[in-house]
């Protein structure tokens, strides 16, 4: 049974008993309309990873709008827009990604039938964009001050090959960021407040080359070092918890015009994840170790020539964990459960929050749909068949911003729930 402290407790309970707060939250249930539109017109603004630009001028011009202060594209493509509090609390980061995973051309327009919006990264990570505008919408209707700064960002490069990259770089130049909340899960439900670390390697791998029949027998063969090495890494045994996963996703080596060639190189590229960094850095020394062997023993096997290889790290997804019972933690569980959800804990997850969960900094990453039944299984991320449930999609917004009250605190009221005795 999950226990919320006191100090928690008594803090939320204040906070759901101010008017302004009621007043919000009720904002928020009626602007549904506006933040669907919002998420309709921006999804169809295409922004396939590393290639955010047109979106993220938008998006900027909307912060803008809404009376954000020091609006800016960073050095990473970033939109941040900061709100300001009494410079009495902390400084608090609530972000969503601007990056999709689909290529230009793949989003036609959105329809809406039975209930659901449906485009391509209508759900990941577009709504989260409209979360932050209705919620400052939400802010300035009701004119509520906070203690600390609020830094609303558009982050760039979270998908894929981008691995987290604008969330990595913002934090890099932002030190003095002292909470950070993520928008970025199909399930409200969920509690994602670990960090699952996980890494993306390309390995190659190099002989001479010739005729397949001709230089048999003279020469190891770089695509067999290859499949030797994808074979042992097959084999692995990993742990389910703390839950670690390998995977070789391409397997890369000669071309069609060689097809009768021994091809001078190979390529494969896989990756790796675990939810405890010491399963990971013993994972990564495996599979290191089976691709070397490998290319022993296809050197050894004809013994003519040296199979080499080298590596090249291409995406590295930082990890960590936090306490369950961190004043964040235990804030979102009672958003949660005031809205009627059942809170489900997750252990692990790869969203931006990781990049702050590796650094120290309190994090949660908090979801963008209401999918209390099958719904949250057949939103199909990474989907051209992606849809979002519009039934009650306003709670998640409600959930984001009852967190966000509480870790900047409100002036007048209560501080942040995350002071620096509870940090």
């Amino acid at each position: 049974m999950y226990q919320v402290s006191e100090r928690t407790r008594m803090q939320f309970e204040k906070m759901m008993s101010l008017e302004p707060v009621k007043e919000a939250l009720r904002f928020i249930e009626e602007d549904q309309p506006n933040a669907i539109d919002e998420q309709k017109e921006l999804v169809v603004i295409e922004a396939p990873t590393g290639q955010e630009e047109a979106r993220a001028k938008v998006f900027a011009e909307k912060f803008k709008a809404l009376g954000l202060e020091d609006v800016h594209i960073d050095r990473a493509g970033n939109v941040v827009g900061i709100r300001k509090g009494t410079g009495k609390g902390p400084k608090v980061l609530i972000e969503g990604h601007l990056d999709t995973v689909f290529p230009f051309g793949t989003v036609q327009g959105v329809e809406e039938r039975d209930g659901f919006l449906y485009a391509p990264g209508i759900g990941d990570d577009t709504r989260a964009l409209a979360m932050l505008l209705c919620m400052i919408r939400a802010l300035n209707k009701t004119g509520i001050r906070t203690e600390g700064d609020i830094v609303f960002v558009g982050t760039t490069r979270e998908e894929g090959m981008g691995g987290l990259g604008g969330m990595k770089d913002f934090l890099k130049d932002n030190t003095d960021i002292d909470i950070s909340l993520s928008l970025d899960n199909n399930d409200m439900s969920a509690l994602v407040y670990e960090a699952t670390g996980g890494e993306t390697y390309e390995v190659n791998f190099y002989g001479i080359g010739g005729h397949a029949f001709g230089c048999f027998g003279a020469m190891a063969q770089p695509i067999h070092a290859a499949a030797r090495a994808v074979g042992k890494i097959a084999d692995f045994v990993v742990p389910s918890d703390p839950k670690t996963s390998f995977c070789v996703s391409n397997f890369h080596g000669g071309n069609d015009a060689g097809v009768h060639a021994i091809a001078p190189k190979a390529t494969i590229k896989f990756n790796f994840r675990s939810n405890s960094q010491e399963e990971l850095a013993k994972l990564r020394d495996n599979i290191f170790r089976a691709v070397e062997e490998a290319c022993q023993e296809e050197t050894e096997r004809w013994g003519k020539d040296t199979i080499t290889w080298d590596k090249k790290l291409l995406c590295d997804v930082p990890g960590g964990t936090q306490d369950a019972n961190s004043p964040l933690v235990e804030t979102a569980y009672l958003g949660l459960t005031s809205l009627g959800v059942e809170p489900v804990f997750y252990k692990g997850g790869c969203t931006n929050a990781n990049v702050a969960v590796a650094k120290g900094i309190p994090a949660i990453c908090m979801g963008r749909a209401y999918a209390p039944d099958e719904n949250s299984k057949n939103i199909m991320n990474h989907s051209i068949h992606e849809k979002f449930p519009i039934n009650g999609a306003y709670k998640a917004i409600q959930q984001a911003f009852m967190v966000l009250m509480m870790a900047a605190g409100i002036a007048g009221e209560f501080p942040s729930v995350v002071d620096p005795e509870h940090k």
